[in-house]
Formats: structure tokens, sequence, C-alpha cells
């Protein structure tokens, strides 16, 4: 008995080779879970936050530029060191790249002085944002 013989019109026509779509699927997979690991690690820096008797939950989905300020006044963007010099340098190309829509989170440890939260402040006043949050803790969320 001898095998069916395939030409290249047979294969074109009926049968699809999966392979290659299903690698861009895993990439993009890949990509996404790595993505949002770094997305959620800016705002996961130990810090001990104040706490608020009153406020709101910040249920809005868009993204917000996270501003850290640790107990000893050091200032970091996102998960990146940085002075005030500079933050207000990266807050106002940030701010004529996106217009009026960049919004500022800012998170500050509950032992740092204002006089190191005061400079973050101050570079999102000169740069024009107008819609920054205060990260605390609620009465009753406190770790």
């Amino acid at each position: 008995m001898r095998a069916p013989v395939r030409d290249a019109r047979s294969r074109a026509a009926g049968e699809l080779n999966m392979t290659p779509m299903i690698d861009v699927v895993f990439l993009l997979i890949i990509f996404f879970l790595v993505s949002s690991h770094l997305a959620r690690r800016e705002s996961r820096l130990a810090l001990d936050l104040p706490t608020a008797a009153t406020g709101q939950a910040d249920d809005d989905p868009s993204p917000r530029l996270t501003i850290n300020v640790a107990a000893d006044g050091a200032l970091s963007l996102g998960a990146e060191a940085i002075d005030p010099a500079q933050l207000t340098e990266r807050l106002r190309a940030k701010s004529e790249a996106e217009g009026d829509a960049l919004r500022v989170r800012l998170r500050s440890d509950r032992a740092a002085p204002y006089s190191a939260v005061e400079p973050a402040l101050a570079a999102c006043a000169e740069a024009g944002v107008e819609d920054i949050a205060l990260a605390v803790y609620g009465k009753e969320a406190r770790r």
C-alpha cells in the first residue's frame, strides 16, 4: 500500500501550523506578568504610612505615578532613588507628555519630617501636577 502524497497546496488549504501562534501567546502572558509585577513593586516599598481618620479609597483604575518618601527623607520615584531637582525635571517631562492627565500618589513614612515631604510637593507644583493623592492607612486598616 502506498502512502498518500501531500503537496504544498493541500497543506495550506487544510492545516494551519499553530506553533508560532502559541509561542506568541506565551510570550505575551510572560510580558504582562512581569510588567504587572514591576508596577506593583513601586507601591510595596516598606513604609509605615500615617493613619487618617477621614478619607476615601481611590477606586479610579487609571495609573498614578508613585513618589515615596522614606523615614530618613530619601525620595524615590517608583522604585528608583531620586533627588528633588531630578524629580521636578522628570515630573515636568512626564506632565508635558501626558498633559493634564498626570496623577501622582505620594507615599510618606510616618517618621519622615515635613521638611522631607515638602520638596516632593514643591516638585509636583512646579511641574504643574494638580492631581495628588496622599497614601495613608485608615484607623481600622492599620497594620
